[in-house]
C-alpha cells in the first residue's frame, strides 16, 4: 500500500488515553522504596527524570492500579508544553521503575491497529507539535486537553510499515540512551573521585599530610580558604533583542535553554545570534558557563554550571542569563568545574537568587563564596585524572547530538511516507 492510500484517521479512534490521578502533595513520601510518580515536572522531551520524582507510599496504591504505567506506555505532559523544543513526551522503558500517573499527564496506548511503538514516534513528530501549537490554551499556565490530543488527524500506515518505521527510529533512541547512560557513569566516577579527595581528604599521599585546624574544621596542612573570585574570573553575558536571533546564520548563541537542571550542558538549546558583542561575552568549546537566571522557583538551574560542547564555529556568544567562568592560571579548569558541580557550591549560592516570577543571581554572590582549596599540585593531579572523563562525556554528547539530528530529519519523512522504508538499511547499521 502506497502512502497516498494510507487512510486518514483521527487519534480518537486509535488511542486509549488516560489522564492521571490527582495525588495530594501532603501525602508524598520521601522513602526511596515507595512508588515514583510521573508528573509534568519530571517528563522531559524524550525521557523521564526519575531522580527528582515525587513518591507515593506503596501501602496506599491498592486502589490506584488503573494509573500504574507499563513498559511501552507513551506519556505526554498536558501543562506547560515545550512548544519550541518539542512537547514534553516520553516512553516508559523496560528498565524504568514501576510508577503511577499524575494529573495533567496523559498515558497513551495504541489500539485498533495503531501500534504503541509507532504512536510514540507519531507524538514526537513535528506534525503533532505543529497541530498542538496553535491550540494550546491558557496564558499563565499553558495546557492542552485530552480531547485536543485525540483530535489529531494523520495517515495510518499498515502494521508492518508501522513496525518497520518504529524499529528504525527506536534504533537511534537506543543508541542515544546508551550514550546517555555512559555519560552518567563517567560523571558519577568524577563526582565520587572529587568527594574522595576534597571532602573526605583521601587524596594520593594523604597519609603523610597532617590535619590542622581551620575555619572549615580539620583540613590537610597546606590547604587554604579561597573565594571563587580568587580562583576564577566571572564574565557577564550579552543582553540581546529577539530581532538579533535568527534561524540560520550568525554565531552559536549559548542561552538558558542550553543548561541542564542540576548541572550540565545540552547543545540542543543553541540559537543563532546576529548582533554585536564584546570579546568577554564569547565562549569556546570546553569552557564553563553558569546560569544566573531561573524561570521557575525550583532553583535547579540557577548557580549550576555546564561545559560547552563542540560548536560549529570558533566561538559562540552567551546570553545575559549566564556567566562564563574563566579559571585563573594556578588552578586547572577540570578542578574548578568539579568544584562548582559537586562541592555544595550551587546548593549554597542558589539561595541568594531572588525574584517574584523569575529568579536572578548577582555575580557578586558567586565571587564571594569560600571553600577550602587543595594545593595546586593536588588539583593538577585531579585534573589529569578527570579531564579525559569530561572529554569523553563531551564526545558522547556530540554523538548524541548527531544521532538526534539524523533521527529528527528522518522522522517526519517516515511518518508522512515520503521515504519508502523498504529501501532503507537495517536500523543498527544506519545508526552506527
Amino acid at each position: 500500500m502506497s502512502p497516498i492510500e494510507w487512510p486518514k484517521v483521527k487519534l480518537a479512534d486509535y488511542v486509549d488515553l488516560l489522564s492521571g490521578f490527582p495525588f495530594k502533595s501532603a501525602g508524598f513520601s520521601t522513602a526511596f522504596d515507595d512508588i515514583p510518580l510521573v508528573k509534568g515536572e519530571n517528563v522531559h522531551q524524550g525521557f523521564i527524570d526519575w531522580n527528582k520524582a515525587k513518591r507515593w507510599p506503596k501501602n496506599q496504591v491498592a486502589e490506584l492500579d488503573k494509573y500504574r504505567l507499563k513498559p511501552g506506555d507513551v506519556v505526554l505532559a498536558m501543562d506547560r508544553p515545550w512548544i519550541e523544543a518539542g512537547l514534553k513526551q516520553a516512553c516508559i522503558r523496560e528498565h524504568d521503575p514501576s510508577s503511577l500517573l499524575v494529573q495533567r499527564v496523559s498515558r497513551l496506548r495504541g489500539e485498533n491497529g495503531l501500534l504503541t511503538d509507532y504512536l510514540r514516534h507519531l507524538i514526537g513528530s513535528s506534525m503533532f507539535t505543529d497541530y498542538i501549537k496553535p491550540i494550546v490554551t491558557g496564558t499563565s499556565v499553558p495546557h492542552i486537553s485530552g480531547a485536543q490530543i485525540k483530535g489529531f488527524a494523520f495517515r495510518l500506515p499498515p502494521p508492518p510499515t508501522q513496525r518497520r518505521i518504529a524499529s528504525i527510529l527506536s534504533a537511534y533512541d537506543d543508541l542515544i540512551e546508551n550514550n546517555t547512560r555512559r555519560i552518567a557513569i563517567l560523571e558519577e566516577m568524577a563526582r565520587r573521585l572529587y568527594e574522595e579527595w576534597f571532602v573526605r581528604f583521601r587524596f594520593p599521599g594523604h597519609e603523610g599530610v597532617p590535619l590542622v585546624e581551620s575555619e572549615f574544621g580539620l583540613v590537610p596542612q597546606g590547604w587554604e580558604s579561597r573565594s571563587v573570585a580568587e580562583l576564577a574570573i566571572i564574565h557577564r553575558g550579552r543582553s540581546y533583542k529577539g530581532t538579533e536571533l535568527a534561524d540560520t546564520g550568525g554565531l552559536p548563541f549559548i542561552n538558558l535553554k542550553c543548561m541542564v537542571r542540576d548541572g550540565g550542558y545540552r547543545a540542543s538549546g543553541l540559537k543563532s545570534y546576529t548582533g554585536v558583542f564584546k570579546q568577554t561575552q564569547t565562549v569556546r568549546a570546553g569552557e564553563m558557563v553558569m546560569a544566573i537566571t531561573d524561570m521557575t522557583q525550583e532553583r535547579r538551574l540557577v548557580a549550576h554550571v555546564g561545559r560547552v560542547s563542540r560548536l560549529d564555529a570558533d566561538f559562540g556568544v552567551f546570553s545575559m542569563d549566564l556567566v562564563r567562568v574563566e579559571p585563573r592560571d594556578h588552578m586547572p579548569e577540570s578542578y574548578i568545574y568539579a568544584m562548582l558541580r559537586w562541592s555544595g557550591f550551587a546548593d549554597q549560592v542558589k539561595q541568594h537568587a531572588n525574584g517574584a516570577n523569575v529568579l536572578h543571581l548577582l555575580p557578586a554572590r558567586i565571587d564571594e563564596y569560600r571553600l577550602i582549596c587543595p594545593t595546586s599540585e593536588v588539583a593538577q593531579r585531579f585534573g589529569e585524572l578527570v579531564s579525559p572523563m569530561f572529554a569523553l562525556c563531551e564526545a558522547l554528547e556530540q554523538k548524541n547530538q548527531n544521532l538526534r539530528t539524523t533521527r529528527d530529519l528522518l522522522l517526519p519523512k517516515l511518518i508522512s511516507g515520503e521515504l519508502d522504508v523498504s529501501t532503507l538499511p537495517e536500523p543498527l547499521a544506519e545508526a552506527a
